[in-house]
């Protein structure tokens, strides 16, 4: 049985992908790699919640981003909504469950920072997580900058990187967004495993930023 679970999500994965890659844009932090990073971090999370419905989670993880806006779009908020909607639009012409479409339109508005949508089933949780996850750790770093220079902001403030007397801003300086926003995440985890890996993540985070402001000013070496 079990066997024949995975191949049908293996078959469905595909499928997936494929309706994914076709809306993908230019975005390389939100391209097919993060989603198929996305999923991985589901599977991990998967683990601790057999009741979870794989497939639902599977598409979520796959059609989160179907519309993806830019961080400075004055419409961002709304970007999982318009994603939820078209999710549910192709699936149901592609002949997924029909019972289980509500779910993952759930999951994929909930997914979302912005929208800040409650996450109401255990399949919203994981893919929240699983999605806030790749904004952690290294990916997460080379995610951040690469967004950064999208949107044409600085690496770090000139003579105060730690923002030690200024109010941070991510907008201006790529690496306040740590502060901002990531170093938030791993409290605001759904699940247990996924608290647990985003508090090691952002360690790493943290550890980085205290040698790039160093290094940023020229601090000798210990």
């Amino acid at each position: 049985m079990t066997e024949a679970i995975d191949t049908d999500l293996a078959g469905w994965r595909s499928k997936l992908a494929a309706m994914a890659a076709g809306s993908a844009g230019t975005d390389g932090a939100h391209d097919s790699a993060h989603l198929d990073r996305v999923w991985r971090n589901a599977q991990l999370l998967l683990e601790h919640h057999p009741e979870a419905d794989r497939l639902v989670v599977l598409a979520a993880s796959y059609l989160h981003d179907l519309v993806n806006l830019p961080k400075n779009d004055p419409e961002r908020d709304q970007a999982s909504r318009r994603s939820a909607r078209l999710a549910r639009h192709q699936l149901a012409h592609l002949g997924f469950p029909p019972a289980k479409l509500d779910a993952v339109a759930h999951a994929i508005e909930a997914h979302s920072f912005s929208a800040a949508i409650e996450a109401e089933t255990i399949e919203a949780r994981i893919v929240q997580d699983a999605d806030r996850l790749d904004g952690l750790g290294l990916v997460g770093l080379a995610r951040m900058f690469y967004i950064a220079g999208r949107m044409e902001s600085g690496l770090a403030h000139p003579a105060d990187p730690l923002g030690l007397e200024r109010d941070y801003d991510d907008r201006k300086y790529a690496l306040d967004h740590i502060m901002v926003k990531l170093c938030r995440l791993p409290d605001m985890m759904q699940t247990a495993a996924a608290r647990e890996l985003g508090q090691r993540r952002l360690g790493q985070l943290l550890a980085f930023r205290e040698e790039f402001a160093a290094e940023w000013s020229g601090a000798m070496p210990a």
